[in-house]
């Protein structure tokens, strides 16, 4: 089958690429490469991807004709929408490039996929949709209608944008709400990242809320797993659904939205710890208050998708943080 990836060099999207290549699928990627972050770190991701199943595109999500052309051309079968202006704290920063990116971008894929009659968009939502949502744990049945930034409001404006796609057009799409994705080849603006980094240099750590805060961290294999699995599960028209009986993740049209993430929220302390644990070597902490834009505690509802995909996450943090220290030390201590 023939597969788009976007944000292929991506932590998430580099492998899902891989994943897709040993199934033997055949998959263009596409990303801009941009210095959000470290862009070598991005090229190193690529250059473990050279396969014959794969081919790789530099091209940003907002330029519309590259990217209608691209489709017109390629005729893809399924696309996986990864690609975005990442970070909650960056968009209140920077929020002019979560409009380019997120809701230009989304609309030029949207776009591409009507025109050219892809079987099945899956695109990556966000955990940050829930907001000021207190109920836990979050469910897809949740309002999530009062978001606390602009890059949660840029996710919502996603799964919004793809219902009104998958009921004008028949276009099937699923939409991801991701948990705070950890592991090997991570972003470096995310928390495990900074920790080990600062926790190797001798360096304080800040650490938000007086550390009262807990994550849903999910395992970056575990999360791939779920995205494949996904692919396989085509929304259809249910003629049945109604407003008043059906959920906001579900549709009379071919849509869906699921959670994908561990289900057991861990304590910032407890994951602290285990880094700690994995280095040995006791981090300098400075604790600090709520910083803008962040949430207390995400706890993922991810039954509707195990009964789907019979998806269920297998790796623990405790392996988990290790096998990503361990990855740190090699790819940066050589």
């Amino acid at each position: 089958m023939k597969y788009l990836v976007t944000g292929a060099a991506g932590f998430i999207g580099a492998k899902v690429v891989e994943e897709l290549c040993l199934k033997g699928h055949h998959v263009i990627g596409i990303d801009n490469l941009n210095d959000y972050y470290d862009v070598s770190l991005k090229v190193a991701r690529l250059s473990r991807l050279e396969n014959t199943l794969f081919e790789f595109r530099v091209l940003d999500l907002g330029d519309r004709e590259s990217i209608s052309e691209l489709f017109s051309i390629e005729k893809f079968q399924r696309v996986i929408h990864l690609g975005a202006q990442a970070g909650v704290r960056y968009s209140i920063e920077n929020p002019m490039a979560y409009g380019d990116s997120n809701l230009i971008g989304h609309l030029n894929i949207l776009e591409g996929c009507r025109q050219n009659k892809v079987g099945h968009l899956i695109y990556a939502s966000s955990s940050s949709v829930y907001g000021l949502n207190e109920k836990i744990p979050f469910t897809t049945s949740d309002s999530v209608d009062h978001p606390i930034s602009l890059y949660a409001a840029t996710k919502k404006s996603n799964e919004l944008m793809a219902h009104s796609y998958s009921h004008l057009y028949q276009l099937p799409t699923t939409g991801l709400r991701f948990f705070t994705v950890y592991g090997p080849w991570g972003r470096p603006d995310m928390a495990p990242f900074i920790f080990t980094k600062k926790i190797l240099e001798g360096k304080t750590i800040d650490i938000n809320n007086n550390g009262d805060m807990s994550r849903d961290f999910t395992y970056v294999d575990d999360i791939v797993e779920g995205v494949i699995r996904i692919a396989d599960i085509v929304p259809t028209k249910d003629d049945n659904w109604t407003v008043e009986s059906g959920t906001p993740a579900t549709s009379s049209a071919p849509y869906k939205v699921y959670n994908i993430g561990h289900g057991s929220p861990i304590k910032l302390m407890d994951f602290i710890g285990e880094i700690e644990s994995a280095l040995g070597i006791e981090a300098i902490k400075n604790f600090r208050e709520m910083q803008p834009g962040d949430v207390y505690k995400t706890y993922a509802d991810t039954q509707d998708l195990f009964k789907v995909t019979n998806y269920k996450p297998h790796v623990g943090v405790k392996e988990g943080v290790r096998r990503f220290v361990d990855w740190y030390k090699e790819f940066y201590q050589k």
